[in-house]
């Protein structure tokens, strides 16, 4: 079970960081979770180098400022956080790659917020607006506004001078009678498969009496709804759980996904420990592409074999199709020019059996993993990741459970 695979890993890093990295390991004997642990760890040492930093600045300006205006200091130290964030974004660049020739092991992006905090809530054209009811009488001055939901309106709206500025035509390659909204899907319903993986659960919170509890998985969407309450795990506040769900659906009439833990009892019902919801929908039209995150690297097969239903190449012709850029050409030598960007990578991809073939996907990967570079259609692509998203409960609101 995957979590016998955890133990097994934990005793291997326990064994002292240093070991681990010095013997290559064997490739067989890698999986997905040998990248989440090898990614974790790479998270952990730029929050500690973060504090490092923070701390570092603190002092100095202390020292500079003496005793006289601590006031002053802090509100200093407070403008400095975002620096300090940017700062992590920059180190995060080039630091993979070192630790990579160490480890000799892929990683994914460790997000310890919602994916949402991360890209302006995929909401770069669909914004929602909730929908709600009128008071009927004074009884309903208490109720919550999520009680008055009936419904949520999507849609963007643009104002702007008709003819366009040339300027603008010329810059945004658009049919000028047509305005602003074009290159956006149609409103007819589509099918979707969404596969949820729910990795682990940290710090619940202590259902029962003994101060643990029996945490199960539940996910709603739609009319689908699965409880999986026969694999519940016991007395564990930090369960593992290593699950993946399949679900189909159709878009726009089922897009909120809901993921909530249940405490399992014996007698009486299950309590809800608490839940998230993620709007499918934003992150399915998102130009950030945040279905299937783009991965460090392509490969064939082994524990890091690309999973995308659509090859780099595949993707990277779509994107340069919508957005009205010129491109891919690939060249000779590993070369490949997007719109006016040239970019450089290798040309074969060894299989199970060792043949080296030529490709064009680590070229095509190459640009997609530094598509915000490209003018004017050019954003960043959700990389291959794990979230991590507050369980809230609706009756103890805004409290982490």
């Amino acid at each position: 079970t995957e979590e016998e695979k955890e133990r097994k890993k934990k005793k291997k890093k326990g064994g002292g960081g240093e070991e681990v990295e010095e013997e290559e390991p064997d490739e067989s004997m890698l999986d997905w979770w040998s990248k989440y642990f090898a990614s974790i760890e790479t998270m952990k040492e730029h929050l500690r180098q973060q504090e490092a930093a923070a701390a570092e600045a603190e002092e100095k300006e202390e020292m500079e400022i003496g005793e006289g205006s601590k006031g002053q200091a802090k509100h200093k130290d407070k403008s400095k956080a975002p620096k300090d964030d940017k700062k992590k974004k920059q180190q995060s660049g080039p630091e993979l790659p070192e630790k990579k020739n160490k480890q000799k092991i892929d990683e994914l992006k460790v997000f310890n917020k919602e994916l949402e905090s991360e890209f302006d809530n995929f909401e770069d054209w669909l914004h929602t607006f909730n929908l709600l009811r009128g008071k009927i009488g004074d009884n309903d001055d208490n109720t919550t506004e999520e009680e008055r939901i009936v419904g949520r309106f999507k849609g963007s709206m643009c104002v702007y001078k008709v003819p366009l500025p040339d300027d603008i035509t010329k810059e945004a390659g658009y049919d000028p009678s047509f305005g602003m909204f074009q290159g956006i899907p149609s409103n007819d319903p589509i099918n979707v498969l969404v596969r949820v993986y729910i990795v682990r659960a940290t710090d619940l919170h202590p259902a029962d009496i003994n101060g643990k509890a029996d945490p199960y998985i539940a996910i709603k969407l739609g009319k689908t709804d699965i409880k999986d309450k026969e694999n519940y795990i016991s007395k564990q506040l930090n369960p593992v759980f290593g699950k993946s769900f399949d679900i189909e659906a159709t878009f726009p009439m089922e897009s909120m996904l809901t993921v909530a833990v249940y405490d399992w009892d014996l007698v009486g019902t299950d309590d809800l420990i608490g839940e998230t919801k993620i709007d499918l929908e934003n992150r399915y039209y998102s130009k950030h592409r945040a279905t299937c995150g783009v991965s460090q690297t392509y490969s064939v097969h082994g524990y890091n074999a690309w999973r995308d239903p659509m090859k780099p190449s595949q993707i990277l012709s779509k994107l340069c199709k919508e957005g009205k850029v010129d491109g891919p050409h690939f060249g000779p030598g590993g070369r490949v020019k997007v719109a006016n960007r040239v970019f450089t990578g290798p040309t074969e991809i060894e299989d199970e059996n060792g043949q080296k073939k030529p490709t064009e996907e680590h070229l095509a990967l190459r640009v997609l993993r530094h598509w915000e570079d490209i003018p004017r259609a050019g954003c960043q692509l959700v990389p291959e990741h794990v979230e991590t998203r507050p369980l809230l409960n609706p009756d103890k609101p805004g409290i982490e459970q």
